[in-house]
């Protein structure tokens, strides 16, 4: 049974594009191996996906969840609200720009188990039945010879 950990940051004031940028590097790695390789992204928006990460992590370990265990099941970055700011020009003019801001939502959850055919399973049983058929044998043989 797969298990999802879940961890959010919101308004965060950094633009989605540029959020998105990095998330692109990491989205085929695990959690750990993205832990260690963010820091040489040379990006702001590393560090932020960093502790949204960790987060996550720490939500599984406190379920018990080893950190080996987890992969990422979705990392998604979201628009928030936009902060409405302008800059003077000249001649008593003002340009408008606006600071856009993010919202990081990573779920992690377990590597899914190998489902196994009955065929298989039925064959590795019939396998350690007859291995401990030939083991019990060679013990009476030794209890025999031992006895005479």
């Amino acid at each position: 049974m797969e298990k999802t950990f879940k961890s959010t940051q919101k308004y965060l004031i950094e633009s989605p594009r540029k959020l998105r940028l990095v998330v692109g590097l990491i989205k085929k790695m695990s959690p750990l191996e993205a832990i260690e390789k963010l820091p040489f992204a040379s990006r702001r928006a590393a560090h932020d996906l960093i502790k949204v990460i960790k987060s996550a992590m720490a939500n599984a370990k406190n379920q018990g969840v080893s950190d080996t265990d987890l992969i990422f099941k979705e990392i998604q970055i979201g628009e928030g609200p936009r902060l409405k700011r302008g800059r003077a020009a000249s001649r008593g003019r003002w340009h408008p720009f606006k600071k856009r801001m993010s919202h990081i939502r990573v779920v992690l959850t377990t590597k899914p188990v190998k489902s196994v055919k009955k065929e298989e399973v039925n064959e590795v049983v019939e396998q350690e039945k007859k291995t401990k058929e030939v083991k019990v044998k060679e013990v009476k043989k030794v209890k025999k010879g031992t006895d005479k």
